[in-house]
């Protein structure tokens, strides 16, 4: 396989048509090189629209997905990420290019080691992996300019609405299978928020993810 092929077939046939056009963000997609965080048994499958899968049960996104989450989260340079999700370290890879820092929380330790162990390897400094249970948040390091979620919630905690800045954004897909979408929320004031329903998926959920009460009335 040629992997420059490869890649161009990736960003032209997948990426672009999913209305991914910031060309910035199809620029990172050539210096982030996505087949250095695939597990090596799935090397082949590295620019092929699928999810892959990962130790724990747990699956990277596919390439489309990645970039529209990068393009739709709106990063500037001088901003703190937070990445609920760690997986392989791609997705903070290429936030983190886009970003002053990315907080990059993960819940399996095989995971975590993974991830760090790849952003090391590809000379990425400004991300820094913690072990721990973001799908209800992260306080350590809050506010943050914006949030980033890597696998889906059922409901959007409360706690993560106040954790990300005045003019910050939170890029979470939320539902339900098989129905979900891709939500940007916008902070606007202490109390306000704005959302834009950006489109629809169907993501595995984050572990620990808080589920909606089932009690009916």
């Amino acid at each position: 396989m040629n992997i420059e092929q490869a890649r161009f077939n990736m960003i032209e046939q997948q990426i672009r048509p999913w209305d991914v056009l910031d060309t910035d963000i199809l620029d990172l997609l050539l210096v982030v090189k996505r087949e250095n965080f695939v597990p090596e048994a799935y090397k082949n499958l590295a620019f092929v629209d699928t999810f892959i899968p990962l130790p724990g049960g747990e699956q990277m996104l596919t390439p489309k997905l990645e970039a529209r989450i990068v393009q739709d989260a709106q990063i500037k340079k001088h901003e703190n990420v937070l990445l609920v999700g760690a997986g392989t370290g791609y997705l903070a890879a290429l936030l983190a290019h886009r970003a002053r820092h990315v907080t990059a929380v993960e819940i399996a330790p095989e995971l975590k080691a993974l991830a760090a162990k790849n952003l090391a390897d590809n000379g990425i400094t400004n991300v820094t992996v913690e072990l721990g249970n973001g799908a209800q948040g992260w306080s350590n390091g809050a506010p943050f300019d914006v949030i980033v979620f890597s696998g889906s919630l059922p409901v959007l905690p409360e706690a993560v609405l106040q954790q990300v800045k005045v003019g910050g954004r939170i890029v979470a897909i939320i539902g339900e299978s098989p129905v979900m979408s891709a939500h940007r929320i916008t902070r606007t004031g202490d109390h306000g928020y704005d959302t834009v329903k950006l489109f629809e998926t169907d993501v595995k959920p984050l572990d620990l993810a808080v589920k909606p009460s089932s009690f009916t009335f």
